[in-house]
């Protein structure tokens, strides 16, 4: 999964530029030229928010670190312009069966520590991120191989509070090494659309050089991945402390070598000071613009503002087993869903640059359906405050609205309060928190009890991705703890259908199921916004909300 953080999904605020002002702090920054390299030999500079967690694929669940990752590394496959999956490192992936999978690697592709990326490094890879006990944020993405169970227990009833047994496996009895250039997958079930998720950040190889004499991951590496993309790192990045990453161009690349030599990824807590410091040319590129700059950038910046579909949906969503009374209630989840009035904050929040959501599938891929949420997602007041007395609402207490304050949330969340308190009669109360990535931690610990800001983009194209790692049980981004026995067998069957354009129908009608119990409410879809300096050109980015980082070129 790839949580969102920004005004986008992730954004991040700056910090500096060049990592030399204090994080979130004034409006001044340093031109990346004056260390007196010259400006041919500047680095790129990118804008993102920091990353939740060193830079370990497996590890890597939201946008801004998976951002990196993308320059670092490549997998099996990548997507085209109809994000219809194409091999990359894979020579072919194939199935009689939908269930036992043989990947095949294309020859010649190397680590940046020169070794060579080979069937094992996949297996031992995966093996790590599904090993429960390293708490592995992308863990449930490897739930469908066989063996997955042994390793990752789970009390019995999946209710709690019982504890779980102790795991009976360190690895994947389903992946098998049949040589340097071959392995196999052998899923729990039947599984159509397995070859699609293989793009993934979770699904990235690792070297042997990733691991210490006690098979961990070693402190080093999540510093400093060693990768086997288009960049390397140029020196190591230690989170919490360095407000930039640095690149730089990996020239013995197996593929076309990227086009600048250095790419400098500049952590921000305010998208705000990160655009003045676009205008300023001290940063090169944003992926997503602050809402309230949106109509004057289109404006000043001309060829160089961007604006396109983007694959990501913006949520309010609940903690619906350790939350306040509100959120455990699906009536009164539908009472305050119906009291958000959303062409209004799409239009003149957002500038018009987002959409009012209405499904939990994204309509950029297959399976979304116009209208799907129904009344859920129509604004009306009154019948809202119906539902909210009816429904014990006004005992319910304050409700409050979390949102992370480095993604330029503040506008719409507070437009949300006032549309609770007049159309509710609620007290409502927004909570900034300095960093997404307390949100999520917190949210991971069950310490979260009230509404809280989220949102998605997507990690491979299918509608499952919509569904499953975000509301399965124990999958690792079910933030709101939504378990149902009904969607769990509506998404097995539709992973089980010959093709994922069969199963579609099924995953639809899991998707009713959350439209009717709402763990999340969907607001609005969202659009890429980005714009880039007049130091660059040829700047594109993917639905994924992935900038084109090897095509970027100095202008």
């Amino acid at each position: 999964m790839r949580v969102f953080k920004g005004a986008q999904i992730i954004a991040g605020t700056a910090v500096l530029a060049l990592g030399l002002a204090a994080c979130g702090g004034g409006d001044e920054a340093t031109d990346p030229a004056a260390s007196g390299e010259g400006a041919a030999a500047a680095p790129v500079v990118v804008e993102i928010g920091e990353p939740q967690h060193e830079l370990v694929p497996g590890n890597t669940a939201e946008t801004n670190g998976a951002e990196v990752l993308n320059a670092l590394f490549i997998g099996l496959v990548n997507y085209d312009a109809d994000k219809k999956p194409i091999n990359q490192i894979a020579e072919s992936i194939t199935s009689d069966d939908q269930t036992n999978w043989t990947i095949k690697l294309k020859d010649g592709y190397k680590f940046h520590d020169g070794t060579p990326v080979d069937a094992q490094s996949f297996v031992d890879s995966w093996n790590y991120t599904a090993n429960g006990a390293n708490a592995y944020e992308a863990n449930y993405f490897m739930g469908s191989i066989t063996g997955y169970d042994e390793m990752n227990p789970v009390d019995p009833d999946g209710e709690g509070p019982q504890e779980a047994p102790a795991a009976t496996a360190t690895s994947l009895t389903g992946l098998k090494v049949v040589d340097p250039l071959t392995f196999t997958v052998q899923l729990k079930n039947p599984f159509s659309g397995f070859p699609t998720m293989l793009g993934y950040t979770a699904f990235y190889p690792m070297p042997k050089a990733a691991f210490g004499p006690d098979g961990k991951v070693t402190a080093a590496y999540g510093e400093s991945p060693i990768g086997n993309g288009p960049f390397k790192m140029a020196k190591p990045w230690k989170r919490g402390v360095e407000t930039k990453i640095s690149l730089v161009r990996n020239d013995d690349y197996a593929e076309a070598k990227a086009k600048v030599e250095a790419v400098d990824f500049a952590i921000y807590t305010d998208l705000n000071t990160a655009y003045r410091d676009l205008q300023a040319g001290n940063i090169d590129i944003m992926d997503q613009l602050p809402p309230e700059v949106i109509a004057s950038a289109k404006a000043e910046l001309g060829d160089r503002y961007i604006e396109q579909p983007s694959s990501g949906i913006g949520y309010l969503g609940f903690p619906t087993k350790v939350g306040a009374d509100y959120a455990k209630s699906p009536e009164l989840r539908k009472a305050i869903s119906m009291a958000i009035d959303r062409k209004t904050i799409t239009t003149q929040v957002f500038s018009g640059t987002r959409v009012p959501a209405d499904d939990f599938i994204s309509p950029v891929v297959a399976g979304y359906r116009q209208g799907a949420c129904g009344e859920a997602c129509t604004y009306d007041p009154v019948k809202a405050k119906e539902l909210w007395d009816a429904n014990g609402g006004a005992q319910a207490g304050t409700i409050e609205l979390g949102y992370n304050a480095d993604g330029a949330h503040k506008e719409w969340i507070e437009a949300v309060a006032n549309n609770l308190r007049t159309n509710l009669g609620a007290t409502v109360e927004p909570k900034p928190v300095e960093k997404f990535a307390t949100i999520l931690d917190d949210l991971g610990a069950d310490k979260w009890k009230g509404l809280f800001r989220m949102a998605w983009i997507m990690d491979y194209p299918s509608p499952e991705n919509y569904l499953k790692p975000i509301f399965a049980a124990n999958a690792g981004s079910n933030y709101s703890g939504f378990n149902n026995k009904d969607f769990e067998e509506l998404l097995k069957k539709a992973d089980s259908a010959p093709t994922v354009e069969e199963g579609i129908a099924s995953y639809q009608a899991a998707d009713d199921i959350l439209l009717k119990e709402l763990p999340y409410i969907p607001v609005y879809f969202y659009q890429t916004n980005a714009a880039f300096s007049s130091n660059v050109k040829n700047v594109k980015i993917d639905p994924f909300e992935r900038i084109d980082i090897v095509n970027v070129e100095r202008a």
